[in-house]
Parts: structure tokens; sequence; C-alpha cells
């Protein structure tokens, strides 16, 4: 009953006219950086993270929620209109939403995408209130030992998944690790790593590495395309409205899609960028006409639209439960969290149900006000496909330039944000995932933590860490899946070798 009591308290919380201000100032915030070509979800949230110091840590969170999934929304509109996926989980939108768009369907291909995105977000917050408290009464019995393993294994898997070969995640990963421990050693009191500067005494701070790797590598990289060429920009054609046909081919995709995007978000790596693949993969080996593929196949916008958006609430569940995130933008939100003294985990649920249950519960006004805003305001939305880059990239600098200063007043930190920049433009252009490095810095602390107390326990034995079923587990899946992406790396090279 006091589960019960606490979602009824969420739901009142949310309904507030304060906490429904910042729900919808999430979700328009969140489908403006969706539009915006090369800003995705992470990079938005990064980019407008200063703006939430001295906020109340409730609002903060919803806001910031509620621009992870307007972000997915709105991403889908530059992959139609001009073959320009925001981010990588917005791919497969690209291989038939532009080619509806081409053939006069763009405004179905948007309709479709807003509509499979609403149900999709709807059932997966449905579910995520189902899982949130079992995972939850799990994640109790994890000891010290036990976490390690957990959080040795999150970090391997997103190592693994993500990125086109094992070594570059785990390169990033180590390096991610490295720039956690700069700071004082908690247990010791001596500096590490800080070259002598008295500025990262203290560490450093994930929100100027946040805003680095995302933002202004975004604008790096864009900047690089524009000079390149640019896109053709496609209006909206047709109907804003799918035909009975295309609703009759649709409703199953966006089912099954919610289906993969939920349990694919609920594992480490790849997150909705693995879902919406898998989603479009099964999508055209159940059609009886795969030919239709690649050339405007309305289920193959469903489908993956579809997903991308049930991943959200899956992604959410061991973030808020487990106190793991499962890619680039939960890494960031749990840096959120914890910048605002929350730690999420085990004992979120226990310590803070009000703050976990108005979150969930604004995704379900956030969703609705979603499916309000990408219909009627498309038209808007697509105007801002038509700012100059010369506009946009120096706006993007400025806004994250002045939000860094704010935070301390400090010039050195500016720099920092530039050597995290070319740092994430590097990795871009030597595909080496940032992902990992991200994680790593993140649950950098509390791997050391709980690695330093499991071998304290046992008296410095190593063997504590598989002492238990639950450690014997992970450790166990840790090297399954570095050994099965080592595996499945060589046998896609000795398969290049033999074409």
């Amino acid at each position: 009953m006091d589960v019960y009591a606490q979602m009824l308290q969420g739901f009142a919380t949310v309904l507030q006219p304060i906490y429904l201000w910042y729900t919808l100032l999430g979700c328009l915030l969140g489908t403006v950086i969706g539009v915006l070509p090369g800003l995705g979800p992470a990079a938005g949230i990064a980019l407008l993270l200063p703006i939430t110091f001295g906020m109340d840590p409730t609002g903060a969170l919803i806001m910031l929620a509620g621009i992870y999934y307007g972000a997915m929304y709105g991403g889908s509109t530059t992959s139609i209109l001009i073959n320009t996926p925001g981010e990588s989980a917005a791919v497969m939108t690209t291989l038939d939403g532009y080619q509806m768009a081409r053939r006069g369907r763009a405004g179905a291909a948007l309709a479709v995408s807003a509509i499979g995105s609403f149900i999709a977000g709807t059932i997966s917050v449905l579910l995520l209130s189902l899982f949130a408290v079992p995972f939850s009464e799990f994640a109790l019995h994890v000891g010290p030992a036990e976490f390690f393993t957990l959080l040795l294994f999150s970090m391997c898997s997103v190592a693994a998944l993500t990125g086109k070969s094992l070594a570059r995640g785990l390169f990033s990963m180590l390096l991610g690790l490295v720039i956690a421990t700069v700071g004082i050693d908690l247990q010791s009191g001596m500096p590490r790593f800080t070259g002598g500067h008295v500025e990262l005494l203290d560490g450093i701070p994930f929100l100027i590495a946040a805003v680095g790797l995302f933002a202004l590598a975004e604008v790096f990289v864009n900047l690089e395309a524009h000079l390149r060429g640019r896109s053709e920009v496609l209006g909206i054609s047709g109907p804003l409205w799918l035909t009975r046909e295309e609703w009759r081919r649709s409703v199953w995709p966006i089912l099954r899609g919610t289906g993969i995007g939920f349990v694919k978000g609920l594992l480490p790596g790849g997150g909705a960028t693995i879902a919406t693949v898998l989603s479009y993969s099964l999508e055209r080996s159940l059609s009886k006409a795969p030919e239709r593929f690649g050339k405007g196949a309305i289920e193959g916008v469903a489908g993956p639209e579809a997903a991308n958006n049930a991943a959200v609430g899956g992604n959410l569940v061991p973030l808020l439960t487990l106190g793991l995130p499962s890619g680039s933008t939960t890494a960031i939100l749990l840096g959120a969290f914890v910048m605002f003294g929350i730690q999420p985990g085990p004992m979120l649920m226990q310590q803070h149900p009000e703050l976990v249950w108005s979150v969930i519960h604004s995704m379900y006004v956030g969703n609705l006000a979603l499916l309000v805003l990408n219909l009627p305001l498309i038209f808007i939305f697509v105007r801002l496909l038509y700012i100059p880059t010369g506009l946009m990239l120096p706006g993007i600098v400025v806004i994250a330039g002045i939000g860094i200063y704010s935070i301390n007043g400090s010039v050195f930190d500016l720099y920092l944000v530039l050597a995290f920049g070319l740092l994430g433009y590097a990795f871009r252009k030597f595909q080496v995932p940032t992902a990992p490095l991200v994680l790593a810095m993140v649950l950098g602390d509390p791997l050391e933590q709980s690695l330093r107390q499991g071998l304290t326990i046992s008296g410095g034995s190593p063997a504590i860490f598989v002492a238990s079923p639950i450690g014997q587990v992970f450790t166990a899946l840790s090297v399954g899946i570095l050994v099965l992406s080592f595996v499945l790396h060589q046998r896609r090279v000795w398969r290049g070798a033999l074409a």
C-alpha cells in the first residue's frame, strides 16, 4: 500500500502547475533539439544542464527527462526531411522515411513517427512503473563486492557493444577511468594526475566533459559537414495523416517495435540504436513484400520509431533502480542526479520515492504533450531546419560557453571544455565510441569505492568478488560479453577477407 500511496503522490506532484510547466518546457526543448541536425538527446541535455543549477531537483529532473524523450520524437524530422539522422538511433528511419518524403508522403511519415512514438512511449512508461519496484528490491541484496561486478559488467557491456571494435570500446572505457581518477584521493588525501593545477583538485566536473564531448564536438562535426556541402531540405507534402491502408500496415510494427525497444533498453550497450536495427530487420523479414523496404515502406518508419522511443522507458529502469546507465544519454542523466546530491541505485526508491514517481509519471503527461506538439506544430518546427549554419553553430558555442563560465567563473573551465570538444571530435573521426568514456567517468568513483570496500571486507582477497552467486554471474557475463564481441569482430574480418 505504501508503494501505491507514493505513486499517487507522484501523480499529485506532477499535476501541480509548476511541474506541468517543467514537463512541457522539457518536451518543447527536446523536440527543438531533435529537429536541429546534429543535436541528439545526449548533446542537448549536456548543453542545457547548466541552466538547471539552482532549480528544484524534482523540476530539473522532470525537465531533463522531457528533453530526453522529446529529442527522440523530434529526431525523426531531420531523418525524414533531409536524410540526416540527429543521432545513431535515427539512422534506420532515414532508409524509408526519406524515400517516403521524396514520393510526396512526408506528412504520413512524420505522422506515423509521432503516433508510433506516443504509443511506444506510453506503453514503455507503464512497463517502467511495473518494473521499478521489483528491480529496486533486487538491488537491496547487492553488497559492495556484488556492486563492483555489476558496475564492471555495465562498463564492459557498453565497451563491447558500442563502436566497431572491442579495442576501441575498451580504450574509451579505460580513458574514462583515468579521467575519473583525477583529483584528491579520498583514502590517502593525496592529489592524483592534477599536473599541479589547483583547479583539478576536485576532479574534472562531469558537466564540462559532457558539454565538450557532445555539444562542442557536434559543432565541429557539423562545421566540417557544412564546409563539404549541405543536404537538400524537403518540404512537407501530402496530407499530414495516414491512409487507412497505411494505418493497417503500421499497427503491428509499432507494437512489435515497442516490445523490442523496451527489452533492449533494459540491457546495457547500444540501447535505442540496436533496438531500431532489430525492429527494422524483423519487419523486413515478416513482410510479404520485403523489396519495398528502402523504397518508402511505412513499416520501416513505424517499427524503428516505436523501438526508439520505447527504449527510453527501458533505459530508465536500470538507471533509477541500479544506478546503471545503459548509454551516453542516461550517463548524463546519472550525472545530473549526482549533481543534485541524489544517488540513483538500490536506495533511491526508499530515500526519494516522491521524486522517482514524479519523474516517471511526468512522462505520461509529456508523451501526450509531444503528440499535440508534433502533429499540429510540425510546420513550425520544420522552419528550424532553415536556420543558417553560420548562425546555429556559433549560437551553440555561445550558449555552451556562457553556461560553463557561469558555474565557477573560471576561464580554465572553458579551456577544459575546448579540450574535451577536440577529444570528442577526434573520437568521431576515428570512430571511437564516446559512451564507454562517459559511462566510465560517471561510474569510476563508485567502482573504485566498491572495489576498496570489498577488498577491505575480505582482508585483501579478490576471491570475495566471486564468492556470491550474484558476483559469479556478473563476472561470467563480463568475461562472456568481451569474448563474444571479440569473436563476432573476428568473424566479420574473416568474412570480409573471403568476400
